[in-house]
């Protein structure tokens, strides 16, 4: 069995949530105000089965811009993404973020869909469809399939149900022996069984009866519950779409943005040390010291970005950066970031983390801007070194480095032993 996630993405109005339920048959706005206002505010969740084992999961994200940080919390964990264009509108402003928000958190592919395709003559949807290459020119989605549909009439939809099989065949599959990490994107309480959380597990695995910790609170559960589109399961393995039954845990005691995980194998952060970079069409350079909003995972804190060997981050600009949170995340190296302007509020950055425990340096030490470099572009072995160097001689402990390096434990544990025969 393979799982893959579909992230949808667009303009408000679009048609994203009507396109989802005539390729799933589920209706996926599930809040009375949603129904009354006929707009997606929250995330919502459906699949696609094939016969052959494949289960394509679709998170359905609202297109408003006041509702992009909702957005942002369900793309994390999104291996394609749906990108979502009325053929009568064509681009619109929430069309070039979402994209900038895809690209950003580097998804590998996708494809477009030009909704609403019987309300525009032909000639127009071959206008649109050029317009929208150009958009995508220089983007993750470049070159992407851009396919017309009516979710009215049903015209497209086979074909776009068979373009979304061919992309999530290629998509390989999840780290299932890395330790476990579901972010939480919702939380309530079910009557006669108590709290439940769901996610996409990220990495790992999850059963029953397994003990687990809530990030970054630090409080303990046991698993006593698992559901994989609205079946129970025994177990789940990553990039399932997965709801847990917690026992132990009051639903007050979480919330979205959380990480559970197995206890004592992750470490909540207030600093770190990530690549940065400024999107081209940011409305001025990023200072040092300016107040920013951070989306990482399914969380979204305020931060103070420092900069390491500049004052001023220009548009267009690469470069590194260590944010000094606000409020703890719980996140490891390797994971995408997207950073959003304090006031107004837009999208305007974001990259890769490096280091989520970082050591002490000088803010425009040399020294820092070259552990930056190792972090980014060393191999696995170097990654570690540096790791180890910078510990000091008190060292690092085993369970510290599975917590501050991407590696599994099995990858960690042949690392050392490659150092240790290495002297």
């Amino acid at each position: 069995m393979k799982h893959v996630v579909v992230g949808t993405a667009g303009h408000i109005d679009h048609g994203k949530t009507a396109l989802v339920k005539a390729l799933t048959g589920i209706d996926t706005d599930r809040l009375p105000e949603e129904k009354a206002r006929g707009i997606t505010i929250d995330l919502g969740f459906a699949y696609l089965e094939e016969p052959d084992g494949l289960t394509i999961e679709i998170v359905d994200v609202p297109g408003h811009e006041r509702f992009v940080k909702n957005m942002l919390a369900g793309v994390g964990g999104i291996d394609l993404a749906l990108l979502v264009i009325a053929a009568d509108e064509g681009v619109m402003p929430q069309t070039r973020e979402h994209l900038a928000i895809c690209n950003l958190l580097h998804i590998k592919a996708g494809l477009v869909a030009l909704t609403k395709r019987d309300l525009a003559e032909e000639e127009w949807i071959e206008l649109v469809k050029d317009d929208v290459s150009r958009l995508l020119g220089g983007t993750v989605l470049e070159g992407c399939p851009i396919l017309p549909v009516s979710s009215k009439t049903g015209e497209g939809l086979n074909e776009l149900r068979a373009g979304l099989r061919t992309l999530a065949e290629k998509v390989p599959p999840k780290a299932a022996d890395q330790s476990l990490r579901l972010p939480i994107d919702r939380v309530f309480t079910v009557k006669g069984f108590g709290t439940v959380v769901t996610g996409t597990l990220t990495a790992g695995r999850l059963a029953l009866d397994d003990r687990v910790e809530i990030y970054p609170k630090g409080a303990q559960a046991k698993v006593r519950g698992l559901q994989c589109h609205g079946h129970p399961v025994e177990r789940a393995i990553a990039g399932q779409r997965t709801a847990v039954n917690l026992q132990g845990v009051e639903r007050t005691a979480i919330e979205r943005g959380d990480v559970l995980g197995l206890p004592g194998a992750l470490i909540p952060s207030l600093l770190v040390d990530a690549t940065l970079e400024l999107l081209k069409d940011a409305p001025r350079p990023l200072k040092a010291r300016d107040r920013v909003r951070f989306h990482v995972g399914t969380s979204e804190v305020m931060a103070r970005v420092l900069l390491v060997d500049r004052p001023a981050v220009e548009p267009g600009e690469v470069t590194y950066g260590r944010f000094r949170l606000e409020g703890p995340i719980v996140a490891l190296p390797g994971d995408r970031y997207v950073i959003r302007s304090y006031s107004p509020i837009i999208t305007i950055g974001g990259g890769t983390l490096l280091d989520v425990a970082p050591p002490r340096f000088k803010r425009k030490a040399p020294a820092l801007l070259a552990h930056l470099q190792i972090l980014e572009r060393g191999t696995p072995e170097e990654v570690l070194e540096e790791h180890l160097r910078q510990s000091g001689p008190l060292g690092l402990k085993t369970a510290d480095l599975r917590a501050r390096t991407p590696f599994g434990p099995e990858k960690l544990k042949a690392l050392l032993e490659a150092l240790k025969a290495a002297g």
